[in-house]
């Protein structure tokens, strides 16, 4: 397949696209005017609402990933604007670009995240469950409904609900690593909520699957089925490491610390993955200690 990737230098675009090229797929980069592009890159500005539709004639499939790290500095005014408009107006760009095709692709995966249900306890949560009303969830819920002009026009879309991503080369993961190597981890608040994850891995393997799945269509959360408490995480984390786990870090300093983003850093979110096993996706790591010791290196 011809595969455009947008994100594909961020965290999960970065493991996506030599997986893909390794499968035989040719990878074209949707990139924003870097200086010299490649002869497989096509240039966008999302801003100034800049992409030329010839240049995304004869793709096979899309993969949306772009769009600002939530987890980088407080969510300030300007940081919240970044954060939505980033997704929301880049997706929008790119999915009326495609509908405009004389030839489109067969289908679009679209990132998009589990702070679509919002902050929700115990509750076992479905594609099929309602959004949440936070911040993170509207953002979601725009970012979602911003897919419609592609898949008016046909495409398959799934919009793939990323859990926690884990890796050791970026993300939460490796900010936390050099705490928990110090023996200085513990978990967040109460340590009671719910946290759904998934091995960069699954993440990358669960696209090839959406690309691959004439099956699969619309929301697909992209969670590991194993979905843990945070005080386990933290436990499971501190054990990988060789480390005991220090004093939880109380909800009042991460507010201190963090503001607003505390919040979905304390949400409750235990997610199932229901349509991926639906449709015959087996998960190379379901199990959160077999997920660490491998991305650790000490499987």
């Amino acid at each position: 397949m011809r595969v455009l990737v947008s994100g594909a230098t961020g965290l999960i675009g970065s493991a996506l696209v030599p997986f893909l090229e390794k499968e035989g797929h040719d990878v074209v980069r949707l990139v924003r005017a870097p200086p010299r592009p490649g002869p497989n890159d096509v240039s966008w500005d999302p801003a100034a609402g800049h992409l030329e539709p010839a240049r995304l004639e004869g793709l096979d499939a899309v993969v949306h990933l772009a769009g600002e790290n939530i987890s980088e500095g407080r969510w300030t005014a300007e940081k919240k604007a970044r954060i939505r408009d980033s997704r929301v107006k880049g997706t929008t760009l790119l999915c009326e670009t495609l509908a405009r095709l004389d030839r489109p692709p067969g289908v679009l995966a679209n990132a998009s995240a589990i702070g679509y249900y919002g902050d929700r306890g115990d509750e076992a949560l479905t594609e099929e469950s309602p959004p949440g009303a936070d911040f993170l969830a509207g953002v979601c819920q725009q970012w979602e409904a911003a897919t419609r002009p592609a898949a008016e026009k046909g495409i398959r879309v799934v919009r793939t609900r990323f859990g926690l991503v884990l890796s050791p080369a970026g993300g939460v993961l490796a900010g936390m690593l050099p705490h928990f190597r110090r023996g200085m981890g513990g978990s967040l608040g109460s340590g009671q909520q719910w946290g759904s994850w998934v091995a960069i891995d699954d993440a990358v393997g669960a696209i090839h699957h959406a690309l691959a799945t004439t099956a699969l269509e619309g929301p697909t959360n992209v969670t590991a089925p194993g979905p843990v408490r945070n005080r386990e995480f933290a436990e499971t984390l501190a054990q990988a490491v060789g480390k005991s786990t220090l004093f939880p870090v109380p909800a009042v300093a991460l507010r201190l610390a963090f503001g607003e983003l505390a919040d979905a850093m304390l949400a409750s979110q235990r997610v199932e993955p229901g349509k991926l096993i639906a449709t015959g996706y087996s998960f190379q790591y379901p199990v959160l200690q077999q997920a660490l010791e491998h991305l650790l290196g000490h499987a």
